[in-house]
């Protein structure tokens, strides 16, 4: 029982502790998110991206790295795109850039997992779409692309662009209103995740031993250099597997990431994880009720086979270059989370500029008008989500609690 009580304040210490390391990251991104999306409007996106071409590609990827990460507002605008006359290559695209190649995500992955992560995040992302595009081109579904557009127009509806056709301006103080408004949406569309995600961290990192990592990735603990191929692909398969049992998002999966490889997983598998974000039961859902199953199946299919070669090329890529960064120095539980160093300051910083956006946005801003289109979620999912936040926000009192009194 005592080993247990232990263990349970190390968990709930460790889960604050990484979410302290990466909040100001997380109010970053969620702050330049947020201006980019209001201060750049989506009328040209739609007419720039109707054909199949190069053209088409660049500027859907364009579009998608100034969106946001949130993996549901991708999906609706990525169907937003694609129902008013994107080609599905670059609306592909889009959703591929907006959920890889955003600047939120490669600055947590720069605290937690180093400077390679972060460069295998933005390469990856490309190769991931150049892959993607490939794919479509050799496999020529035209008639699922048909369907899903026609499944699109019968659905009916207003889309909402969630912009003004006017670009809004940066002086006014409407638009920083606007600016509050969204940054508190992106908090609430993430936190149950980011909640769930840094809490199954602590309990991963006190909780479960590494034979367990050793049974599910063959040969962990080898140096990178000592992987043979078939692990590599073996690493590569069930990096996917461990985020679709998760479901938890990307920035939320980035702590979980960093312990996986702390555990010894290759950087491939990790890279997989870090892909996943995009075939999940949930997003698989929600692409079916926007498009049908067979697209939905399709596009899981696409997106599974592109980021399995991608994370593939991406280790012997960087092996080549000589790169390749060694698990063995991961040492991120080994961190005092709490000190007094650059962190802290700029946690301070950025939650009084936090503050200051809710207040604004959500207090002042009532009276403003600011609609984000989100993907339709499942109510009961939603309700799951929400419970087991509230049971993550219990735990780790608990935890710390113990950690004080008894540890």
């Amino acid at each position: 029982m005592s080993s247990f009580l232990i263990s349970w304040g190390e968990a709930a210490y460790t889960s604050l502790g990484f979410f302290w390391m990466a909040l100001w990251a997380f109010i970053l991104g969620y702050i330049l998110s947020s201006m980019i999306q209001i201060f750049v409007t989506e009328d040209r996106m739609k007419r720039s991206m109707g054909d199949e071409g190069g053209k088409s590609m660049l500027l859907g990827t364009f579009f998608g790295f100034i969106s946001s990460s949130c993996s549901f507002s991708a999906l609706a605008s990525t169907k937003s795109l694609f129902k008013k006359g994107a080609s599905f290559v670059s609306s592909i695209a889009f959703l591929l850039a907006s959920t890889n190649l955003v600047i939120e995500l490669g600055i947590v992955i720069s605290i937690f997992l180093g400077w390679q992560f972060v460069v295998g995040e933005y390469v990856g992302g490309a190769l991931l779409i150049l892959i993607s595009w490939i794919l479509v081109k050799i496999l020529r579904p035209k008639k699922l692309i048909e369907k899903a557009r026609k499944n699109l127009k019968d659905q009916g509806g207003m889309d909402h662009d969630g912009h003004n056709e006017e670009k809004e301006k940066i002086n006014s103080s409407k638009s920083w209103t606007k600016v509050g408004k969204q940054y508190f949406m992106e908090w609430k569309m993430v936190w149950k995740d980011v909640t769930i995600g840094f809490t199954i961290a602590g309990l991963v990192a006190a909780f479960v031993p590494d034979s367990f990592f050793e049974s599910l990735f063959i040969n962990t603990g080898n140096s990178e250099s000592e992987f043979g191929f078939f692990t590599l692909l073996e690493h590569t398969l069930i990096g996917p597997v461990a985020a679709f049992l998760t479901f938890i998002g990307s920035m939320g999966n980035i702590p979980l990431a960093a312990l996986l490889y702390g555990k010894g997983v290759s950087f491939a598998g990790v890279m997989a994880f870090i892909f996943s974000d995009l075939v999940v039961f949930p997003v698989l859902r929600i692409n079916a009720k926007y498009y049908g199953w067979k697209m939905s199946l399709f596009i899981l299919f696409l997106l599974f086979s592109a980021l399995v070669i991608t994370s593939l090329v991406l280790h012997y890529g960087f092996d080549f270059a000589g790169i390749l960064p060694d698990g063995r120095q991961q040492e991120i539980l080994s961190q005092s989370f709490f000190k007094v160093d650059y962190s802290f300051y700029l946690n301070i910083a950025f939650l009084i500029i936090s503050g200051v956006l809710i207040y604004f946005g959500f207090f002042k801003g009532k009276k403003v008008k600011h609609h984000k289109e989100m993907a339709p979620k499942s109510p009961l999912l939603e309700r799951v989500l929400k419970w087991l936040a509230f049971g993550c926000y219990i735990w780790l009192v608990a935890g710390i609690l113990i950690k004080i009194f008894y540890v």
